[in-house]
């Protein structure tokens, strides 16, 4: 899974040309990260100086009780594809679902990873009952892995609302305790990027920030009081979405197959609930991305939001086809 380390931007565009991504296709990647996290095009080859610099962080990506969609989220990544260019610029040398090594080669590589400075990256609330017993890997709790690991983090971004706050292993009744990491460490540095599944921009673009605060002795992003970037998460999904001029205009769909709706109508009476969400869904939008937007996202495609990236949304925000009252 290690990936090999040239000398800066040139020995990294060696490798990348060897994949067959271009410089031109690697500075687009580095703009459209520039443009995500907003700013301008100018940046991008300061991005490019810090996702290969030969000082920068290892990253380590853990697994724990989720479906496994926020990393099917980012290996869903293109221009360029994560396996030809975000694997590499982002040093992923663990990582649970895709890498070759398995049983003690990958024990190894994951105590040789901890041997120099190294981010976290985890997928996936946290089994606590019972000493964790309900999460297993390799014959290790989660609980016990997270524990050697994420407090030598120089930063842990939580990835995807399981992570985050817990997601569905969390919802009532909790059989296993989950809970979410910044709740398990609550001394970690940690980062929150939820998101069922979060835009994988939001996660590359939160890399980058703690790569920076290593490479150019830059701070952390600014976050929330749910220790989300504000630079992803700063505004809510209501703000931005193209049904509000019909939101204001109090024209809403009564039904899924009804003439409003087919005219693009707010969905907001059909349980969308983007007023109380906080997420950059609708200007980045989903798979795959072209310039740094998606070509789609869950309201444009005509289904409500249903909350993914707030705390308890199975909880709070359902049921998701019934008005929020």
């Amino acid at each position: 899974m290690k990936v090999s380390v040239g000398h800066g931007l040139a020995g990294a565009e060696k490798r990348l040309e060897e994949r067959g991504v271009s410089r031109r296709d690697f500075m687009k990647f580095c703009g459209t990260i520039a443009a995500a996290m907003g700013m301008g095009p100018a940046f991008a080859p300061k991005i490019a100086a810090a996702l290969t610099a030969d000082n920068r962080p290892s990253v380590i990506w853990l697994h724990n009780a989720e479906c496994t969609g926020c990393s099917e989220s980012i290996l869903r990544t293109a221009a360029p594809y994560i396996d030809a260019l975000i694997l590499d610029v982002i040093s992923l040398e663990y990582q649970e679902t895709i890498m070759a090594a398995a049983g003690e080669m990958a024990e190894k590589a994951l105590h040789d990873a901890m041997k120099k400075p190294y981010l976290c990256v985890v997928e996936g609330a946290i089994p606590m009952k019972d000493n964790g017993v309900y999460g297993m890997v390799g014959g290790h709790t989660m609980l016990d892995i997270c524990k050697k690991v994420v407090p030598g983090a120089l930063a842990t971004i939580a990835y995807g609302t399981c992570a985050t706050y817990g997601g569905v292993q969390a919802a009532k009744p909790n059989p296993t305790d989950a809970k979410g990491i910044a709740d398990v460490f609550p001394k970690a540095t940690i980062i929150n990027v939820p998101g069922c599944p979060p835009n994988p921009v939001n996660l590359v673009g939160t890399v980058l920030a703690a790569i920076e605060t290593v490479v150019n002795k830059k701070p952390l992003p600014k976050l929330d009081d749910l220790k989300r970037p504000l630079v992803f998460f700063g505004e809510t999904v209501h703000d931005k979405c193209e049904r509000l001029p019909f939101f204001e205009k109090d024209q809403f769909a009564t039904s899924f197959n009804s003439p409003e709706a087919k005219k693009g109508y707010c969905l907001y009476k059909l349980g969308c609930k983007g007023p109380y969400t906080y997420n950059n869904c609708p200007t980045k939008k989903f798979n795959p991305l072209d310039k740094g937007v998606g070509v789609n996202w869950p309201v444009q495609a005509g289904h409500p939001c249903i909350g993914c990236s707030e705390p308890n949304f199975w909880d709070t925000m359902s049921p998701f086809y019934e008005e929020q009252k």
